[in-house]
């Protein structure tokens, strides 16, 4: 069964209700196994619930902390007895499976808590935790908990930016003391290397590394200018054994790797690899198989010639044979006939801002980029991985030359420094796209939800002293800039990390500074879009509007 085809299990729902809450829009931290693999323990709107794995009977509520408050990130003590999770990104719990008698754990000497982790003596418990105005990555700690009952700092991590604290004997966490996310165990880097180990710490369950049960294998993805790596180090020889490409570790143990792969033409899977002879078997396998058309194409890396190490990953244009159209299983009419000359790029800054995280996403599968690679778009991403974490400007990036006719998406802060790049040269964009951006820093300042509402003091500066640059640095305020690019803005009116009211306050300025904008607000949709039938409307919306203003293909 190794390599290919997906193994056919049956499928059964543990759990009908509640639903499952993932921890922030990104997902993860929603849910744990229970050590025996008999039950499962997930965060639900209003509770930690757990579930036997039957068929589809409501889960066992096993906390009620209230209403407008948010479990995430459970994790099951080694004996099944106790279960930790985080309450709000601020409080740490203990709940005794027994009984259901809840333990605050936290000293509330941390305005943020993430990634709560049981130890192998059932008692002490770590966990993330970080000061404002410090986000996760520009300066956190691990905090302990033991046997006695007080909260103590990890002393050898004070200093760097720490991350997914876990194992259950030594502390493992990813630190950036060298200007790179390694891995670390203890007081040394398990391998120092110039590449990310992990992304930033966006939410709860992001977790990029696992350690065996014997403690004595770690393996974990490697960022190598955007394409994912599976790496396996045993601690005693310290080497990186370099292993498939696009997955992520979920468990390790025996001679068994758990993980989840995908990549530039890989949907997402669920697979298992015999570590003896890593020959892959196929668990599962995602549904966005379904957008697969056509024959994509693995994407280029391109080295930009800056400073700062950047580089852009760019997703060449599907290759269909006889150049016909065809139409996926979405419903969506895939490529048209075109000449190699009429091809346009879609150029897509990472979610980053200058002075706070960067890092280079590795190359996925998602609809977007299939969608768009299929209509023989050309799409690139530009970031950089350098220990500076500073993002290259796209114009850098649209310099190596892919297309004759350029549209530059983003999304949240990559719609900011979208709208940067058009106002640095509108003539160099046909069009832009722009989902959910962030156009006005002061009123994110203002009105974000609390993880990032003190983001701008560190990235501008604290307010009110620096309220003349927040507005300098803010779209909204310019909005003459943007009058010669044609503009689509896409928003969830229950956006609780950019307020969805910028968008409309935006297009109505730059209308009246004599722009085309087209605005579009989902209903009952957030930071990000997950009802596929909004899924499907962005894909719609966003061809319609392009083809508008720029010739995706060339009829003969």
């Amino acid at each position: 069964m190794a390599g290919g085809a997906p193994v056919r299990r049956q499928r059964r729902r543990v759990a009908s209700a509640p639903p499952l809450r993932p921890g922030r829009g990104l997902g993860g931290g929603a849910w744990a196994f229970t050590p025996d693999g008999g039950a499962v323990v997930s965060s639900a709107p209003t509770a930690t619930c757990g579930a036997r794995r039957s068929t589809g009977r409501p889960a066992a509520r096993l906390t009620a902390p209230g209403p407008d408050r948010v479990a995430t990130s459970p994790c099951v003590a080694a004996d099944g007895d106790a279960i930790v999770y985080v309450l709000d990104l601020e409080e740490v719990h203990r709940v005794d499976v027994a009984s259901g008698h809840t333990t605050r754990l936290d000293d509330g000497t941390a305005d943020f808590c993430m990634d709560a982790f049981v130890d192998a003596d059932g008692v002490s418990v770590r966990w993330q935790a970080w000061n404002v105005p410090d986000m996760p990555w520009d300066r956190s700690r691990v905090q302990r908990v033991g046997v006695d009952g007080l909260v103590h700092d990890e002393p050898d991590l004070a200093g760097g930016a720490a991350a997914s604290p876990a194992a259950r004997r030594h502390t493992v966490c990813v630190r950036d003391d060298s200007g790179w996310l390694n891995v670390w165990v203890g007081e040394q880097p398990l391998i120092e290397e110039p590449f990310e180990h992990a992304g930033p710490s966006w939410g709860p369950g992001q977790q990029s590394f696992v350690v065996s049960p014997d403690n004595r294998q770690v393996a974990f993805t490697r960022n190598d200018g955007g394409f994912g790596r599976l790496c396996v180090v045993n601690r005693r020889r310290a080497r990186a054994r370099d292993r498939p490409r696009g997955a992520r570790p979920a468990r390790v143990g025996g001679q068994r790797l758990a993980a989840v792969r995908s990549g530039a033409r890989t949907p997402t899977q669920v697979v298992v690899y015999d570590t003896a002879t890593w020959q892959r078997t196929v668990v599962a396998v995602g549904p966005q198989h379904e957008w697969q058309v056509g024959d994509l194409v693995e994407p280029e890396r391109v080295e930009l010639p800056v400073p700062m190490a950047a580089h852009a990953v760019v997703s060449p244009a599907a290759r269909r044979a006889g150049g016909r159209g065809a139409r996926s299983s979405c419903g969506c009419t895939a490529a048209r006939r075109i000449s190699g000359r009429s091809r346009s790029c879609r150029a897509w800054p990472s979610g980053c801002r200058a002075g706070g995280a960067s890092w280079c996403p590795t190359t996925v599968a998602p609809p977007a980029t299939v969608a768009r690679t299929s209509r023989r778009c050309v799409v690139g991403g530009a970031s950089s991985t350098s220990p500076t974490r500073s993002p290259s400007p796209a114009r850098r990036t649209l310099r190596a030359g892919h297309a004759a006719r350029t549209v530059v998406f983003g999304s949240s802060a990559g719609g900011f420094t979208a709208l940067g790049a058009v106002a640095i040269d509108p003539r160099r964009f046909a069009a832009a796209v722009l989902l959910y951006p962030v156009t006005d820093l002061t009123e994110l300042a203002e009105r974000s939800h609390r993880f990032e509402r003190h983001y701008t003091s560190t990235l501008v500066g604290a307010l009110p002293e620096t309220l003349p640059l927040h507005r300098l640095r803010s779209p909204t305020f310019h909005a003459d800039r943007f009058a010669g690019t044609p503009l689509l803005l896409l928003h969830g009116d229950d956006d609780l990390v950019v307020p969805v009211r910028q968008s409309p306050v935006f297009a109505h300025r730059v209308r009246a500074a004599g722009g085309d904008v087209q605005l579009h607000v989902y209903p009952g949709e957030g930071h990000g879009f997950r009802q596929v039938a909004n899924q499907l409307d962005e894909y719609r919306r966003a061809e319609e509007f392009l083809a508008r203003y720029v010739p995706l293909a060339s009829r003969s």
